[in-house]
């Protein structure tokens, strides 16, 4: 029970195997006796869990189950479910109580699913090591020096110590990508506007994007057909037929080509991680896959446009948080402009003060054109290499990190050598594109190591596809830590 799939449990709870509540307390119980470990939770409420397990056997009972009525699952913090605490990892909203269900949230609950918890993360989802959380870091559950990469390193840590299947995250700049892979699980960042942003706390709005972790890409397909719709609160959604994202799963890679930007493995990739790549391609090829030399020349202009687009977007929305409507207040002020200094000063953490001043700066009277309207040209130039590259290849293929999870502190003295950890992540989230994370290898020291792919537009399908053949012929993605 332990280390089956969504799939497998689906299956398990179809077949009478076993209920919808014997599967919520084998991962309640489990999750109690490892969570003080690896920190990897927010929010738990066994009574809660419990009441909607039994709600999924009565379904069951009455002959009202979908496909995944009564797997448990696990939400990131920054989706807002009625009657659970919604905090984002601040301290600004340790005491918020949301009063409303996110529309990832309900979709998940049509599916019949039952929430085991909320998973910990970096404050406001700005990080990339999970160290950022006003609750403390998450370890990772393969090395517990390691950090297990951010912003959704809650639910990529829960996956892979299987205390769930399957856990929601979402996806600014790789934060769905690069925790999959530092946890060795799977990982799916949709295109931009599939899943609804709405009641998911806004981070940048251009770029968030909601997805789904968990063990496999079977699972990650799973779960995207239950988030994944359109939704007229969200003036970004896509309204779009629905479609089944398992549906090319089984197809054969014959003749498929994929792209590996020579940008991609150029200096700065750490050799453990190539030489993974490497056995990654070849497998593929075996598979019959062809392998095509593409450009992606405006890569390395990724990161100066996202630190100008992001906290630019993050300031605004951020600017909401001031103690008037809901949230942390300050306990003592003197009048309302001390309120709101000492309320976002105590509410904050450093991390998200720093890219609120650093947003606020490049908005400001003067910088604007120099900075903001410039980072926007350079993400039209990097979407247009995308276009571009697509014309010769299906998908794109290479790193998801320079390296494998680092050490927790090692780098968290220095924002720009955290921020350099995100190069081959930015740009598809510039660009709006799909990507995803798939567990391909070790290093020595035994922490994981993923393999990105970057497909067009709308074509999660077929990054599944290669995902789940390239899965089928390996086994990095059974593997699991002992703990």
């Amino acid at each position: 029970m332990t280390s089956a799939t969504l799939k497998q449990l689906a299956q398990q709870l179809a077949s009478k195997q076993v209920s919808s509540v014997e599967l919520a307390t084998h991962y309640l119980d489990r999750i109690e006796t490892l969570n003080p470990i690896l920190n990897a939770f927010i929010s738990l409420d066994r009574d809660r869990t419990l009441a909607a397990a039994l709600v999924a056997d009565a379904r069951r009972a009455a002959g009202e189950a979908g496909p995944l009525t009564g797997v448990p699952m696990v939400h990131k913090d920054i989706f807002c479910q009625q009657g659970w605490k919604t905090s984002c990892g601040s301290k600004m909203l340790d005491n918020f109580i949301s009063p409303y269900d996110a529309h990832v949230v309900t979709q998940c609950d049509a599916a019949g699913m039952v929430t085991l918890g909320h998973s910990n993360m970096d404050e406001f989802a700005m990080g990339s090591s999970n160290e950022n959380s006003f609750y403390g870091a998450v370890k990772n559950p393969w090395d517990l020096k390691a950090i297990p990469g951010g912003s959704s390193g809650g639910s990529a840590a829960a996956v892979a110590a299987r205390l769930t299947p399957v856990a929601t995250a979402t996806d600014t700049g790789g934060s769905i990508r690069q925790p999959a892979s530092h946890c060795g699980v799977t990982g799916l960042k949709p295109t931009y506007g599939v899943v609804s942003r709405y009641g998911m706390v806004a981070f940048a709005s251009s770029l968030d994007q909601g997805g789904p972790i968990a063990q496999t890409a079977e699972d990650c397909a799973l779960m995207l057909n239950a988030m994944a719709g359109f939704d007229a609160r969200d003036s970004t959604s896509l309204e779009r037929p629905p479609e089944d994202y398992s549906r090319s799963l089984e197809q054969p890679l014959t003749g498929l080509r994929i792209g590996l930007p020579r940008e991609y493995f150029a200096a700065g990739l750490d050799s453990e991680v190539a030489k993974v790549l490497d056995d990654a391609i070849k497998q593929l090829q075996k598979l019959g896959a062809n392998i095509i030399d593409i450009s992606l020349p405006n890569t390395e202009l990724s990161i100066p446009a996202y630190y100008v687009i992001a906290p630019a977007e993050a300031s605004t929305n951020l600017s909401r948080f001031d103690g008037v409507r809901y949230g942390h207040r300050a306990a003592e002020y003197k009048d309302l402009v001390d309120m709101y200094e000492k309320t976002r000063a105590e509410g904050f953490g450093s991390e998200v003060k720093r890219r609120i001043l650093v947003g606020s700066y490049v908005l400001s009277h003067g910088y604007y054109d120099a900075y903001y309207l410039k980072a926007q040209k350079i993400r039209r130039l990097i979407a247009n290499d995308f276009a571009s590259a697509f014309q010769q290849c299906d998908v794109i293929l290479g790193p998801v990190a320079p390296s494998a999870a680092f050490n927790i502190g090692e780098k968290s003295a220095d924002p720009v050598q955290m921020y350099l950890e995100d190069i081959y992540t930015l740009s598809v989230n510039l660009a709006g594109l799909p990507g995803m994370s798939v567990p391909a290898g070790f290093t020595a020291n035994g922490r994981p190591i993923g393999l990105q792919i970057i497909g067009d537009y709308f074509s999660e399908a077929k990054m599944l596809n290669v995902a789940h053949q390239f899965q089928q012929a390996s086994d990095w993605h059974t593997r699991a830590p002992v703990l």
